[in-house]
């Protein structure tokens, strides 16, 4: 039977050189703009630091956006701080052109663990179905975005406008446009993939690149879309902290993640 081939993981595959050392090469179709889109850049990296792990999820995993990738080569380096019989925690970092582009630490486990001690959720954010909601391809952007032909953004109708004076929040479903399926190692990917919610409150005002990102994994997602919730919950000068929670199909949470991110009005970095 031959093997179904998806975008996200013929891009983001991984080539072991040594010991907990491997080789990436990166691509342009996951760009925003002209630098790709940090969840993406974090993919393979995270893909790596599990492999190392020794158990089969993340379970958080904090990122510091040094540098701006770009595509072309990458090579990954990665440290196994400790592994534990349920726990695995280890460092990791991106190197592009042998400047670190990306650091991260993170835990790994093992998300299908059937032993609860009791049942605390959160409740999904009320969302119109995807088909009532607008094409992020269709939103005036500022700047092309490849990244939206592999995945598909749909936004709700009432945060499909950012011409400001909103509420800093969006709401939207998201998946893959290859129809892959969604598991936990996309997440990261689409706790990063919709517009700053910053922009409802102040318009397109520029680029908002990520300084720090923390994503932790709560459970499995079953198929289908994803449904998230993104909100600007705090501002001080050009620095900003973005929330967001993610749901599946079937309502359960799972993933949560927060953001430091600049805001740079004149879009250089």
């Amino acid at each position: 039977m031959s093997r179904v081939s998806y975008q996200f993981d013929d891009e983001t595959a991984l080539e072991q050189v040594g010991e907990h050392r491997w080789r990436t090469h990166l691509v342009a179709d996951w760009n925003i703009g002209v630098n790709p889109n940090g969840g993406y850049l974090l993919a393979p990296l995270q893909r790596a630091m599990g492999q190392a792990s020794g158990h089969p999820d993340p379970l958080s995993v904090t990122t510091h956006y040094l540098r701006p990738g770009s595509a072309g080569p990458a090579e990954i380096e990665v440290e196994v701080v400790r592994t534990g019989r349920t726990i695995g925690t280890v460092r990791g970092r991106l190197i592009q052109d042998g400047k670190t582009r990306l650091e991260s630490l993170g835990a790994f486990s093992d998300l299908a663990n059937p032993v609860s001690v009791a049942t605390v959720s959160i409740d999904p954010v009320d969302l119109p179905p995807p088909e009532e909601c607008v094409s992020r391809a269709a939103l005036a952007q500022g700047v092309e975005i490849p990244l939206l032909n592999r995945v598909e953004v749909r936004v709700h109708p009432d945060h499909a406008d950012a011409q400001g004076g909103r509420s800093p929040e969006i709401s939207g479903w998201i998946r893959f446009s290859d129809g892959r399926p969604v598991d936990a190692a996309a997440l990261s990917l689409f706790a990063d993939a919709f517009p700053p919610p910053l922009f409802a409150l102040l318009g397109r005002i520029g680029w908002v690149p990520t300084i720090e990102l923390t994503v932790q994994f709560r459970r499995q997602p079953v198929e289908g879309w994803i449904r998230g919730h993104f909100a600007t919950t705090d501002v001080a000068g050009t620095k900003t902290i973005e929330d967001a929670m993610l749901w599946d199909e079937s309502g359960t949470l799972v993933a949560q993640a927060r953001q430091c991110s600049l805001i740079l009005q004149d879009g250089t970095p």
